[in-house]
């Protein structure tokens, strides 16, 4: 049977986060939607997020939670389209939420609520779903006058449908979490239209240590410890997780993406607390300093790392009485400062998110439409825009969908 020939003013490439918010707002323009994907279920990272509560957005979202080679490029559509839109998007379908900390916004039920909202929207707008299709071929054919939109058509060709469109909107995503059906289909249609990709890396991901240096931790796997990680002039303040491979938890997680290869981290180990002034006041004490320590970090953490930063010290059999100044100031400098070398992260397939991406340089901050490309589109993770930890992502996907939507 020969391939079924469609018409539509909009074909949106992803079933995600992105794609579902741009089908909906290009509806309820009146517009002729298809969305397409590969996967047999929509949304499956919308379904997984926040231990399957979906931590949909964060109250307090700004441009400086982003990450991008083109740092203002995400200002417009945040502008536009905000995290207190999302809120009221889901209380107007009825859905509870609760906030766990720092304005990060979780449902009270299950992430499903949020794929079903998506779905019930695109529904009341119209929108044709075409799942699961892999899109086998791109054409485009430009129009002849570039703001004739009338005459400029794509032609894809999916296992299913030929479809001529005007718009063609790609929200793939990225590379993480390919279990689900992560792909670089995205960046191979940026390439066929000689769209430059800033180039990909695993981010908000746990990190890895070669064994000389941390094979000692890995016993500690899931201990956990609030710190503040530094890389790269950024700074987080939460926990750090001790895994079998490294390194994992919200401030590891945070600073994952702006650690590059090579580049040390350093570990504040006790960030309230003044350091000089508890152990210089104590060494009159008969007071050895892990037990003085272990009234802020757990006494087998507190074993391994004296043991192993300073092992001619004598640390455990001396007391702080003992030791002269220039010692104290030294081990006061590596509680502020641990510094560690990553050999590496645990990859795309624990990643929450993909760096890089599409050059926001080739996209009108505006619209999201391709500035040598006029009807394409790029939106969510497949661009160079990477979002915090705590609802950010999710945040861009709605931002970036709903400001493409006002113009396919």
């Amino acid at each position: 049977m020969g391939l079924q020939k469609l018409n539509k003013d909009v074909v949106i490439i992803g079933a995600g986060a992105a794609g579902m918010m741009c089908s909906i707002e290009a509806g309820k323009r009146g517009r002729q939607v298809l969305l397409v994907d590969h996967a047999y279920k929509v949304g499956e990272k919308i379904r997984i997020s926040g231990g399957g509560h979906c931590n949909f957005t964060n109250r307090y979202v700004k441009p400086e939670n982003y990450l991008s080679s083109n740092p203002d490029f995400c200002r417009s559509a945040l502008a536009r389209y905000s995290s207190q839109d999302f809120i009221s998007l889901i209380e107007k379908h009825g859905i509870r939420y609760h906030e766990k900390k720092l304005g990060q916004l979780f449902c009270d039920g299950s992430s499903k609520q949020i794929i079903d909202l998506l779905q019930s929207e695109c529904r009341s707008v119209g929108v044709d779903w075409e799942i699961p299709s892999k899109v086998l071929k791109i054409e485009y054919l430009p129009a002849v006058n570039r703001s004739d939109r009338a005459d400029r058509k794509f032609c894809i060709t999916t296992e299913k449908n030929c479809i001529d469109s005007d718009s063609l909107v790609v929200a793939t995503g990225g590379l993480s979490i390919p279990q689900i059906g992560a792909s670089s289909f995205g960046y191979k249609i940026a390439e066929q239209f000689g769209i430059p990709v800033k180039p990909l890396r695993p981010a908000l991901v746990g990190l890895t240590f070669a064994d000389k240096d941390f094979i000692e931790f890995k016993n500690m796997s899931g201990m956990s410890i609030d710190a503040e990680v530094s890389c790269n002039r950024a700074s987080f303040r939460e926990n750090i997780l001790f895994t079998h491979r490294g390194l994992s938890g919200p401030a590891i997680l945070q600073i994952s993406s702006y650690w590059q290869p090579g580049q040390m981290l350093h570990v504040n180990l006790l960030p309230d607390q003044n350091l000089r002034q508890l152990i210089f006041d104590n060494r009159k004490r008969t007071v050895i300093l892990p037990n003085l320590l272990a009234c802020y970090l757990p006494k087998r953490f507190l074993k391994i790392w004296c043991s192993k930063l300073f092992p001619d010290m004598q640390i455990f059999s001396r007391p702080l009485s003992q030791f002269c100044d220039g010692d104290l100031q030294h081990i006061i400098e590596k509680l502020q400062k641990w510094s560690i070398a990553p050999t590496g992260t645990v990859g795309y397939k624990k990643a929450e998110v993909t760096a890089g991406g599409v050059d926001t340089n080739e996209l009108s901050s505006k619209t999201m439409e391709c500035k040598h490309v006029p009807g394409l589109y790029f939106i969510g993770e497949v661009v160079d825009v990477t979002g915090h930890l705590g609802g950010y992502n999710f945040q861009w996907a709605w931002s970036s969908g709903y400001a493409a939507g006002q113009f396919v």
